[in-house]
């Protein structure tokens, strides 16, 4: 049989890598360890876009195009164009209407100037009157035809863009075709809200009013989007123009419809629109700052996009509770900023569902969590930075170096005894098989083995302790800065037992007012609690748990603190807070303190301040305890703890 290969076109390509997201995931992974929440690393992130090969634009860039283009806009003109030019093209008929007028010597004459002299001072009005004058000026004629050709256009494009250029040279038929439109689409509309539209009547009816809709919409939907956000448009200007602007223009508008048989369509329209969509702002004003007046049409054109912008620039900030990028229109993208911005911020979107997708985040009740896999990248990624600061034979295992059960190989190998757990050595043990001529007869590929022939690998013989790091998450670490580099502590600790010493057993446990078990996962995302409270008491309690669970194990407590101890638990399992702290705080916390003593465990204090009692209260621990007291930088606690951590196994 004949094959051909080809490029594959049903879909993604199913043998193609996976998006590396690492790189996305450790820029996260810097502002974390640094002391964010994963929500705030990623919007960070997506702020700042990712560099790289394609070196995409983040949201921040396209925040400050938005708001450049929102500024041009607002001094692009001002909202009374259409106002203007009317009254110049009234005042202009009116002029030539009196030229012709002043050389006649008749009564008649002099009853028209005095009708003219007569006109209201609204623009409105005044056209409304003259509707019906009989002109005696030809040039005079044609310039009101011209303003009221200017008020048709303005007003019908200031619903339907496009329009303007459709009737720049209008005659009955074209008009004629404008009634049957807004009609046909009236009926669209409501044969839509009885739920009997379907895509071929809408086809039909772009096949027959296509021209009239430059934005070429797919479906209804579509264009009830296009017409909504446009007659929205036209209701923020006039909510935007002075009390008079807006009732002048108003008047033009409903005399203009009036006159063109389009009002009772207009209307219907303007109802089914705002029950559509009564979420777009409809009556809120806008300032233009401008000094060039711009016809109806531009100006509705440039508060349609001024509403774009400023509710793209409301999803772009993504400061709202459950932002996704997926809540930023494509659409309203490519309107305001081109393409160019689209495929930025589909490569965004691309991080962000990729981190999902690969398990590194998971979003659960609208909130976004870091997965176990990514809290283990970021842990590799803290002990990194411990271990980058420590002297190169300051690290390595705590072992003890007589044959055991795990650890590395010795090179060394021992005959197999009922129980023992180490690898076979194969190569020992077929030498053995050989050696007692076990080997058969048949070709001498085969080798019999009994039970005298099998040998094990000696390995170095590890330790197993029971680990606990006791984290101050009072308010007072994050004031001072030091819980960012508490947070990073605890992530390379863990990354650092887990991988090295995986016979160990830690828990690490944070304590405020109350203390509680931190798990892997919910250690990045921590973030310092806004109580007030240093209940040491509580926290060495549950290590106590901890250790009394693993009997057997090397007992080692770590504590890393701010302050002495300002709470404890009561007998009802409420929190009592005294400061200065009382007598009973510090005598519960003491005696707990001798408890650790009695498990022989070691407990050293890593001191983030340097207050007269908290170094009055660490003395005395280390008096009753024997442990160590350090007074690290914050920038340097990391590689206090591992070290002082490998120090301990080592020496046990």
């Amino acid at each position: 049989m004949a094959y051909r290969y080809g490029e594959y076109h049903d879909g993604p390509d199913p043998l193609a890598p996976p998006y590396d997201v690492r790189a996305a995931l450790d820029e996260m992974g810097d502002a974390i360890l640094s002391g964010s929440t994963p929500v705030h690393a990623l919007r960070d992130l997506l702020k700042r876009g990712l560099p790289g090969a394609q070196d995409r634009r983040g949201l921040d860039d396209m925040l400050r195009e938005v708001r450049r283009r929102r500024r041009d806009l607002r001094e692009r003109g001002r909202l009374d164009g259409t106002l203007e030019k009317a009254r110049a093209l009234l005042d202009k008929a009116i002029g030539q209407e009196r030229a012709e007028l002043f050389p006649d010597p008749s009564d008649d004459a002099r009853m028209r100037e005095a009708g003219l002299d007569a006109l209201p001072d609204d623009t409105a009005s005044a056209i409304q009157e003259l509707s019906t004058y009989d002109w005696r000026s030809g040039a005079a004629r044609q310039t009101f035809e011209e303003l009221r050709g200017l008020l048709r256009r303005e007003v019908l494009d200031a619903q339907f863009r496009g329009l303007r250029d459709a009737l720049a040279n209008p005659d009955p038929e074209a008009m004629e075709r404008v009634r049957q439109m807004m009609a046909d689409l009236n009926d669209m509309l409501d044969k839509d809200a009885r739920g009997q539209h379907t895509q071929a009547d809408f086809t039909a009816f772009m096949d027959k009013y296509g021209d009239l809709f430059p934005e070429k919409p797919r479906n209804l939907e579509e264009l009830v989007d296009i017409l909504a956000r446009r007659a929205a448009a036209t209701q923020r200007m006039l909510a935007s123009m002075t009390p008079r602007q807006r009732e002048e223009l108003s008047n033009l508008i409903n005399q203009t419809l009036e006159q063109t048989g389009l009002s009772d369509q207009m209307r219907r329209l303007g109802e089914a629109l705002y029950s559509r969509r009564p979420d777009l702002a409809w009556n809120a004003p806008e300032r233009l700052t401008g000094e060039e007046p711009l016809g109806m049409g531009d100006a509705v054109t440039a508060l349609e996009e001024l509403a774009d912008l400023t509710q793209l620039e409301t999803a772009l900030r993504q400061d709202y509770p459950g932002a996704r990028l997926d809540d930023v229109d494509e659409a309203a993208v490519r309107r305001a900023l081109g393409r160019s911005a689209v495929d930025d911020l589909e490569a965004l979107k691309r991080i962000e569902r990729e981190l999902e997708e690969q398990g590194y985040l998971l979003r659960r009740r609208g909130k976004l969590e870091l997965t176990p896999k990514a809290v283990r990248r970021l842990g590799e990624t803290a002990l990194r930075r411990v271990f980058s600061s420590l002297d190169a034979g300051r690290r390595g295992d705590h072992d003890q170096h007589d044959a055991g059960s795990a650890g590395e190989l010795t090179g060394s190998s021992r005959p197999w005894r009922f129980g023992d757990e180490q690898p076979i050595d194969v190569v020992r043990t077929l030498v053995n098989g050989v050696r007692r001529g076990g080997v058969a007869s048949e070709g001498g590929a085969a080798v019999r083995l009994s039970v005298d022939d099998f040998e094990v690998a000696e390995t170095e013989r590890r330790t197993a302790a029971a680990v606990c790091l006791l984290v101050d998450l009072s308010y007072s670490m994050a004031l001072r800065g030091t819980w960012a580099a508490a947070k990073q502590t605890a992530l390379a600790l863990q990354a650092l037992v887990a991988s090295k010493f995986p016979q160990d057993a830690v828990q690490i446990i944070g304590f405020s007012n109350y203390a509680r078990v931190l798990q892997p996962d919910e250690l990045a995302g921590l973030d310092w609690d806004m109580v007030q409270g240093t209940n040491l008491h509580h926290a060495l309690l549950i290590a106590g748990r901890h250790l009394d669970r693993h009997p057997d194990f090397e007992p080692v407590v770590l504590v890393v603190t701010d302050g002495e101890p300002t709470a404890h638990l009561m007998r009802n399992g409420r929190s009592a807070f005294e400061w200065p702290p009382s007598h009973e705080t510090l005598e519960l916390t003491l005696a707990e303190i001798d408890k650790m003593t009695r498990r022989r465990a070691t407990l050293n204090v890593f001191m983030l301040a340097a207050d007269d009692r908290l170094k009055e209260f660490v003395d005395e621990v280390a008096r009753r305890n024997g442990g160590r007291v350090f007074s690290p930088s914050a920038e340097r606690l990391g590689e206090y703890v591992v070290s002082d951590f490998l120090r301990l196994r080592r020496a046990r």
